[in-house]
């Protein structure tokens, strides 16, 4: 059976984005960078929603991208990679597949199916929905030494309580921390 990782940026106190969706917090040291180069080249089929995959279509094809990191453009552009959407039926982002309807049942019989793990990039509905549904079977939080005055929570809109075991951390000289989670 598949897995499904969702891994995110966090603030301290919960937000996985800023105001308007501002991201300009996140720290992208020398150290992240690595981190995610090492994560673009694991060959997990990378999960979006709307939202997340046009900001990420618009950017990582793009030559300012292979200027600015090559190894993390040269890995987000080789991915498979799945977008959920009820209004996008053709993706322009090579590799890409688009999933709508129901996205939950969708998830459940692709997780049935031979092929590599997934991993849902940024994408805050899809994770809490996914969560909701037991679908998640690691959550990896790279939290910033940060705190915001306002944001939307990663876990925004889930139903119920959601138990984590801590199986993974890693401390980043800059101070961001990545903790790895599995659902109880």
């Amino acid at each position: 059976m598949r897995k499904i990782n969702a891994y995110n940026f966090l603030t301290l106190n919960g937000f996985f984005k800023g105001l308007n969706g501002d991201l300009s917090w996140h720290r992208h040291g020398g150290e992240e960078a690595e981190f995610a180069k090492e994560g673009a080249s694991s060959q997990s089929v990378l999960l979006f929603g709307r939202v997340t995959y046009e900001m990420m279509a618009s950017y990582w094809p793009t030559p300012m991208a292979m200027e600015q990191n090559p190894g993390v453009a040269e890995g987000m552009n080789a991915s498979e990679k799945i977008v959920f959407s009820n209004t996008i039926k053709k993706a322009d982002w090579s590799n890409t597949m688009v999933i709508g309807g129901d996205i939950i049942e969708e998830m459940k019989k692709l997780k049935q199916t031979p092929g590599n793990d997934m991993t849902i990039l940024g994408s805050g509905s899809i994770i809490s929905q996914f969560t909701d549904h037991g679908l998640i079977d690691t959550y990896q939080l790279m939290v910033d030494p940060v705190a915001l005055p306002e944001g939307t929570p990663i876990f925004n809109g889930i139903r119920q309580k959601l138990d984590l075991k801590l199986i993974d951390s890693r401390v980043f000289k800059s101070g961001v921390i990545l903790l790895t989670y599995e659902p109880l």
